[in-house]
């Protein structure tokens, strides 16, 4: 008594169709499935951090190493 019978479920979706129509259940099933990806996506888009700009490179004049200075210094 408690549980519906098949027949129940049948007019249930029976009238459901009649009152939507196949092309709105279609199309509200399609928007849910768009939601729940976009819900998705929002969850493994991870904010990046901004790119570093990559380093000045400065030339300096070099000047030849001299092994004597270096020994005179110490």
């Amino acid at each position: 008594m408690g549980s519906f019978s098949l027949i129940h479920w049948v007019a249930v979706i029976l009238v459901i169709i009649l009152l939507f129509g196949r092309g709105r259940i279609s199309d509200l099933m399609g928007d849910f499935a768009k939601g729940i990806n976009s819900f998705k996506k929002g969850l493994n888009d991870d904010p990046a951090p901004p790119a570093a700009a990559p380093p000045q490179v400065t030339s300096q004049p070099q000047t030849p190493a001299d092994p004597a200075a270096d020994e005179q210094r110490r």
